[in-house]
């Protein structure tokens, strides 16, 4: 597995870009809809193979049948880093080996690319949603229509509890390059982005604390 992007979830869309471009000091870049999740989003390139979205609950979506990915029906009071998404080049396989409840395959267009994901039946990860998605591409990946940013991911810290039973039930969580994982009070990720202001974290705890 590679870390492929992070998911910054937030009330609105327009909340989420202001936030994320107010932290880093760098703009966003258009991204697109997600019919079958009912959510839109914008992107930004934190290096060649790793990117951050800022994904929210689209107004003008029919609602999708189904509980929206990223814990997006849940009321999210405040914008804040969500889940984070693991590539992998054999999804049915990794899914094989991760924790039961990673989800189920779905297919995913949006213009011209194309990606298998695996979506949690509730909207919800294993770990308290400390693991990853597992996405797999088709061709082109989205990496590939972003211009490049001053912003570089440094690495991922995953703290959870029981961190050394989730790292030894699943060993190819504990062996994707630049992902920590420690174990801690509350579960919790942390994404360490060097930027022009130096080094920023976003947390999936609430900003506010």
């Amino acid at each position: 597995m590679e870390i492929d992007h992070l998911a910054f979830v937030a009330p609105t869309l327009d909340e989420g870009t202001a936030a994320i471009e107010e932290m880093l000091g760098q703009k966003l870049q258009p991204g697109g809809k997600h019919p079958l999740m009912g959510t839109h989003n914008r992107l930004l390139s934190l290096g060649p193979d790793v990117y951050l979205e800022v994904i929210a609950t689209d107004p003008d979506a029919e609602a999708p049948g189904r509980p929206r990915w990223f814990g997006l029906d849940d009321r999210i009071a405040r914008p804040r880093l969500g889940n984070w998404v693991a590539r992998c080049t054999d999804l049915r396989g990794q899914l094989g080996q991760a924790p039961m409840g990673m989800g189920e395959v779905v297919e995913f267009t949006r213009g011209d690319l194309a990606w298998s994901m695996a979506v949690p039946r509730d909207g919800h990860l294993p770990g308290d949603d400390v693991l990853p998605a597992l996405i797999q591409w088709k061709g082109k990946r989205a990496h590939a229509t972003l211009s490049e940013s001053a912003c570089k991911l440094k690495r991922i810290v995953l703290r959870h509890p029981e961190m050394e039973r989730l790292g030894a039930e699943w060993p190819a969580l504990g062996q994707t390059a630049n992902v920590t994982l420690e174990v801690g009070t509350h579960p919790a990720i942390d994404a360490e982005i060097i930027t022009p202001r130096g080094l920023v974290t976003l947390s999936s705890r609430s900003m506010a604390e």
